[in-house]
């Protein structure tokens, strides 16, 4: 065999594994969400800060604690969970994070983008914790899209917060009842 074969028969074959392995992924049941996430019915939200450089123009409204408020007030308004104030008295610790990372050519002035906005990466990060051991059960994270006007900051700002509470919401939905056995058909 010509080594133009012989490497045509190995790609061949790299192909057909890669193809098996992609089509048994495809076909692995879902994980299950842990347990923890389900069964709980009171959390304590954290706020782990608003991490924005301090030599950054402020490219949001509302303060240091705006994500934390908005976030707070979307899953008191869910009624899902009873909202505690104390990660003692919860079922799961609920941290929610908002950050800016500023690229390094951004920090040392060799790039500047359009309408002197830099270029940024806006992100929410919101992380499911168990309180007795401080496991990670889960996270999120949503990008806020870049804006060169605040006020459309400021609604990107609030669609990637109402897309990472959505996140929240789907994992954390209570499972359907069971259907009754007694129930007459």
């Amino acid at each position: 065999m010509t080594n133009g074969i012989k490497l045509c028969c190995l790609c061949l074959l790299v192909c057909q594994l890669s193809g098996s392995l992609l089509s048994a992924a495809k076909q692995a049941p879902p994980a299950p969400i842990p347990a923890p996430i389900l069964a709980a019915k009171r959390i304590f939200i954290a706020n782990a800060g608003w991490d924005t450089p301090f030599y950054y123009p402020a490219l949001f409204s509302g303060g240091s604690t705006r994500a934390y408020d908005q976030f707070y007030a979307a899953m008191k308004s869910w009624g899902r969970y009873e909202l505690v104030a104390s990660p003692s008295d919860a079922d799961l610790i609920v941290q929610v994070q908002f950050s800016v990372y500023v690229p390094p050519e951004v920090r040392t002035g060799n790039q500047t983008g359009l309408f002197n906005i830099p270029p940024y990466d806006a992100q929410f990060r919101v992380e499911i914790r168990d309180p007795k051991s401080n496991a990670l059960l889960w996270a999120f994270v949503e990008h806020a899209e870049q804006a060169i006007l605040q006020v459309n900051r400021d609604k990107n700002f609030d669609l990637a917060l109402g897309r990472i509470v959505g996140d929240v919401q789907v994992l954390g939905a209570e499972p359907p009842a069971a259907p009754d056995s007694t129930a007459k058909p």
